[in-house]
């Protein structure tokens, strides 16, 4: 709670502390971007989430993992061994100049060693505490081994996605990749944080707060638990498109170069008005077939034939190249863009108009990279990353120094592999 600013951003007059794992790295740099000093500590050597791929050029070292680059932008590192006494007192001056303490340790593990909560608030009775762990700290999973994976099987986002049996008779359910479970978990801790804070600032007291894993994955099932409660339904899986008790139609169609067009032109939604103008734009083409007799003008009608105009629609998106029929329905006031790859995302001329993706240096290579940007445009404070990930114990003397630890004790500390 030091009376400098840290960054220009909505969260630089906050410092905040994070310890553990890869859990809490999302939350952190949220944070961190936002303004915020967020000081992450790493065991000596190194935290496991350095050994996370892809790696630069295919090189496998600690300070190479493309993974920890993302997650860890803006943020100053050191590192500490809690395991030791010095090691937790240092810890402890460290949590006294901290707004936030956000950790990912299993479940009382720091209260075990003398740093939680209650030991913490004693000195710094403002600090907001955050333990973002899988299955929170109690009930009956709580100390279960879990993964991204094993969260989104066991909180119901694997159930809901995947074919649906017209596509695929028989298909397995679908892990999304890339961290679902850790993201979706940080953002709900994130929010957590920042209305503790706000909390803070009209009470004047900090808090202890328990996020679970396993509590945000159910929040974030589509509505399939509270179908489950209050209609006893089971949504099934449906193609690219929300799972559902009942069918819906079809959203993705494949056209004349090989893409694929996700849409929700098609369905309850549509109006007559609506499929004149469709039926217009596919007559370009002379792929109207009968879309534009009047019968369709019954809303009744038009509803029980949705099976025959998504099989027109099937035909014309065939004969149409995926751009075409992107701009071609924006033109029109429809809902309807292609499936993209990463790269072609990374050359989207809209992102690059507003600025989204930003390069950021990396002085110990002479390089420089292009890395994602912010979800929102701040006009009164900006956000921004501020400097590359840490290397490992790259501030130790900088951040040490700020809580009295003189630069020639750390020799020491390093000696005896407290830091």
């Amino acid at each position: 709670m030091a009376p400098e600013r840290f960054g220009n951003g909505p969260l630089g007059d906050l410092r905040v502390i994070e310890v553990g794992g890869e859990v809490g790295e999302w939350c952190a740099k949220l944070m961190a971007d936002l303004g915020a000093d967020v000081i992450k500590i790493e065991p000596p050597g190194g935290a496991a989430e350095r050994e996370i791929g892809p790696f630069l050029d295919d090189i496998p070292t600690a300070e190479r993992s493309l993974h920890f680059w993302h997650y860890n932008t803006s943020k100053r590192g050191i590192t500490l061994d809690l395991e030791s006494a010095a090691g937790r007192e240092l810890f402890r001056r460290l949590a006294d100049t901290a707004d936030v303490v956000l950790e990912s340790y299993p479940p009382g593990y720091l209260p075990s060693i003398g740093l939680g909560y209650r030991e913490l608030e004693g000195s710094n009775p403002r600090l907001v505490m955050c333990s973002l762990t899988p299955f929170g700290q109690q009930g009956p999973w709580r100390d279960y081994r879990t993964s991204d994976l094993v969260h989104l099987a066991v909180g119901g986002q694997m159930g809901e996605c995947g074919y649906d049996e017209v596509d695929v008779a028989g298909a397995p359910p679908i892990g999304p990749g890339g961290g679902n479970a850790w993201h979706t978990a940080g953002h709900y801790a994130f929010i957590g944080i920042m209305s503790a804070l706000f909390y803070r600032g009209v009470q004047g007291a900090g808090q202890y707060i328990d996020a679970s894993v396993h509590d945000a994955c159910a929040l974030t099932t589509e509505g399939g638990v509270t179908q489950w409660i209050y209609n006893h339904a089971v949504v099934k899986r449906q193609t690219g498109r929300h799972a559902a008790a009942n069918p819906s139609p079809r959203t993705q169609f494949l056209c004349a170069d090989g893409r694929y067009v996700n849409t929700l032109m098609f369905g309850l939604r549509m109006s007559p008005q609506q499929l004149l103008v469709v039926a217009d734009w596919f007559d370009q083409r002379g792929l109207a077939a009968d879309l534009k007799d009047e019968k369709y003008q019954d809303p009744e009608a038009l509803n029980g034939s949705m099976p025959h105009i998504i099989e027109v629609a099937e035909r014309f998106f065939a004969a149409t190249t995926s751009d075409e029929v992107y701009h071609g329905a924006q033109q029109r006031g429809f809902a309807l863009g292609p499936v993209r790859a990463p790269e072609e995302v990374a050359a989207d001329e809209h992102f690059r108009d507003r600025g989204f993706f930003v390069t950021v240096e990396h002085p110990e290579l002479g390089r420089s990279f292009e890395y994602p940007g912010a979800a929102a445009i701040y006009h009164a404070s900006p956000w921004s990353i501020r400097r590359r990930a840490p290397l490992i114990g790259e501030d130790n003397v900088e951040v040490f120094g700020e809580i009295g630890v003189a630069r020639e004790a750390l020799g020491v500390l390093r000696e005896s592999g407290v830091i």
